[in-house]
């Protein structure tokens, strides 16, 4: 085999680009996108990724990206990550990951995120091995690329840039997460500065089975037109961290959200808390011992068994 190159993307590349998704997901990967050649190759021009590749001679075996959403944002995220069946176990995923994280500075501002899969251990490895800190869970985030029946949890990862920072707000940690957050202040810094509430309209989409809200401030009216969501939905609530997080906690913790973490904002230096509920039980074996804790303390709240299922 010739000596493998890690290359930036042409618009030549696009076809096997996509062909190798094809090859390694079947029809089952959640970005569309990869199965339109011509999407690839715009999606490069206009600066939304930022693909490197792998490739031996004219054959394509790797691929990875940087990639933003639409608006404007201070965050990429390493994403799109796929390796020829035949090349594995030559650090390829790693390689294309730290190529990337090393340009990452014309793309992203403060921070990469990426988004551990939980149906195997692989991504969770490289990822530390990247220098990402695992801040949260997103249980139930998309549908298994693997043809699983139950959807695909996901560790949120941060690599803070050299040179930047991202600290949490210097504020009150309630009981239950103090020590978790404590050990996030250590890895990110603190700031004794807490943003005002920004006043932005509340934000309700559905991606999938999944019901996503982003809230600026909670207060006891939105709260209970939370409650009165239905049961069967799997509601996901992102609010921003504020001085009053440790109220904020108990009254959703009281409601049946659970807390799984934090992410970073995409569009401000602030951070976001992750609240859950109608999250599927299950049994997850996860590479970071504080995102395992965080899994077990939702399994608690969805199956009376979990404790003596995780002994």
């Amino acid at each position: 085999m010739s000596q493998l190159i890690f290359r930036p993307f042409r618009p030549s590349d696009a076809a096997a680009v996509s062909g190798l998704f094809r090859q390694v997901y079947g029809q089952h990967y959640v970005q569309p996108d990869v199965y339109l050649p011509t999407l690839i190759t715009q999606h490069n021009n206009d600066g939304r990724w930022q693909s490197m590749l792998a490739v031996d001679g004219s054959q394509v075996l790797g691929h990875a990206a940087l990639c933003r959403d639409k608006h404007p944002t201070d965050i990429a995220e390493l994403a799109l990550s796929v390796v020829h069946p035949q090349a594995r176990g030559q650090n390829i995923a790693t390689r294309l990951g730290r190529e990337l994280l090393e340009h990452s500075r014309a793309v992203a501002g403060r921070c990469v995120l990426i988004k551990q899969v939980t149906h195997h251990p692989y991504t969770q490895r490289m990822a530390q091995t990247l220098g990402f800190h695992c801040t949260g869970l997103l249980p139930d985030y998309v549908p298994s690329p693997f043809a699983e029946a139950l959807p695909e949890s996901v560790v949120v990862g941060v690599h803070p840039l050299a040179g930047r920072s991202c600290p949490l707000p210097d504020i009150a940690w309630p009981p239950s997460c103090r020590g978790f957050m404590q050990h996030l202040g250590s890895l990110f810094g603190s700031d004794p500065f807490v943003p005002d509430y920004l006043s932005r309209p509340l934000q309700m989409k559905q991606h999938h089975q999944r019901v996503d809200v982003v809230i600026e401030r909670l207060d006891k009216r939105l709260l209970d037109q939370l409650t009165e969501l239905p049961w069967n939905w799997l509601i996901s609530v992102r609010l921003a961290l504020s001085s009053r997080f440790a109220e904020d906690v108990e009254r959703l913790n009281s409601k049946g959200f659970v807390f799984t973490g934090v992410m970073p904002a995409p569009d401000q230096a602030r951070w976001l808390a992750l609240f859950h509920r109608g999250a599927r039980s299950r049994a997850l074996d996860l590479h970071c011992l504080h995102m395992q804790h965080l899994h077990h303390t939702l399994q608690r709240s969805t199956d009376p068994d979990a404790d003596r299922s995780a002994a």
